[in-house]
């Protein structure tokens, strides 16, 4: 019974949203490391959490749009 409910909850359609957010939040991280603000002063890429959490984000809603 358990293994059911872990299949259901992995899902193609759930797994294809985490990859998008996992994917985002990476991109994001990255952007923070290569590029990031110098001053510490930029509110999204001068904080490596702000940045993953933005690229997060960004990824969810290019899921949403996908999914469309």
């Amino acid at each position: 019974m358990e293994k059911l409910r872990i299949r259901e909850l992995a899902g193609k359609k759930n797994l294809t949203k985490l990859a998008f957010i996992a994917v985002g939040g990476a991109l994001g991280y990255a952007y923070y490391h290569f590029i990031g603000c110098a001053s510490g002063t930029c509110p999204i890429t001068g904080n490596p959490y702000a940045s993953t959490l933005y690229g997060g984000l960004v990824g969810f809603a290019l899921w949403m749009i996908k999914e469309d």
